[in-house]
């Protein structure tokens, strides 16, 4: 089978498509062919070892490679079809159409991918292409937990910052859902597509600090790691609550500050990406109240350019490869 593969960490031009033995599934694992795959930041960030927030990356050097990548093939997040089961699989049988996260397996960047039956599967809304329903699990699982951590309730002002990412561009969307005004904070080419998904304001940060308008805030989301802490907490509402997407390890420990002698909350749990969020999802989806912003398709062949999308940071929702 065909995979994008990577030998050594570097810039884009390290991924070239190559031949791989194709997976054969065990007792406990179902047989996938991969029709969509998303491009993400951290497939980048792997890719090249560069990581938005550093604290754990002497851990990750030792679980991805010390001095190259023990695994080859990258991509976390897909849709495709059930085309053969273990003997002991029960979830799921041949033809069955899902999309769902590969979690630490990593591998969607191919053509083929085994996966055990208990990981983070669903079966794709019936609306949705497989290009679609490739580039929601990611933003839709990590938007999902941090909007449901929030507890928004309806007319509650929230800011999203870095709103025109995978996880940005469904926490908008979740957010407007739950009843929330939304501010969409993030580069002005991407206005226009945070409007058309329901941000009912907008902010471009070349032009303009958010944490400097003098408005105020029930909750605040920011992807952006380098977002300052303290000016944050003071845009807050009382018991208004600051959720951090790629948290800096000082900004953990003020987190636990302030929400325990404050009536605000700074939270940082990581999403757990459960198989019952991704069914919220698909539920949601299948309603239409909400929905992926796929900006570009690219197919196997074109994953330099599908990662050089993606870092340049100039796209307008998520980035996948179609090997449909």
């Amino acid at each position: 089978m065909k995979a994008v593969v990577y030998s050594s960490y570097g810039p884009p031009e390290v991924l070239h498509v190559e031949e791989v033995d194709k997976p054969t599934p065990k007792e406990n694992e179902i047989l996938i062919r991969v029709r969509g795959a998303e491009v993400t930041k951290t497939d980048c960030e792997m890719r090249g070892f560069n990581f938005q927030v550093k604290w754990f990356m002497p851990t990750l050097r030792l679980m991805l490679g010390v001095f190259k990548p023990r695994k080859r093939v990258l991509g976390g997040y897909f849709s495709g079809e059930v085309e053969a089961i273990g003997k002991e699989v029960k979830r799921f049988k041949t033809g069955d159409l899902l999309f769902g996260s590969t979690q630490l397996h990593l591998g969607a960047h191919a053509e083929y991918l085994t996966l055990p039956q208990n990981y983070t599967l669903v079966h794709m809304p019936d609306n949705l292409t497989f290009v679609e329903a490739a580039a929601v699990p990611l933003g839709g699982l990590n938007a999902i937990h941090f909007m449901r951590r929030a507890e928004i309730k309806p007319g509650e002002k929230v800011l999203v910052n870095g709103a025109g990412g995978s996880i940005g561009t469904f926490a908008v969307q979740i957010a407007k859902a739950m009843g929330g005004e939304v501010t969409a904070v993030d580069s002005g080419i991407k206005e226009a597509m945070l409007r058309s998904i329901g941000a009912d304001h907008f902010i471009d940060y070349n032009k303009q600090d958010f944490t400097d308008t003098g408005q105020s805030y029930d909750v605040i989301l920011s992807m952006v790691a380098k977002t300052p802490f303290r000016k944050c907490v003071d845009l807050l509402n009382g018991n208004g609550r600051y959720l951090l997407g790629n948290p800096r390890v000082i900004d953990m420990l003020r987190s636990v500050v302030i929400s325990k002698f404050t009536d605000k909350k700074a939270l940082f749990a990581f999403a757990r990406e459960t198989e019952d969020e991704l069914s919220s999802l698909k539920e949601m989806i299948e309603a239409g109240k909400i929905g992926p912003t796929v900006d570009r398709v690219y197919s196997l062949h074109e994953a330099v350019e599908a990662h050089s999308r993606v870092e340049r940071e100039q796209r307008l929702g998520s980035v996948v490869i179609s090997l449909d």
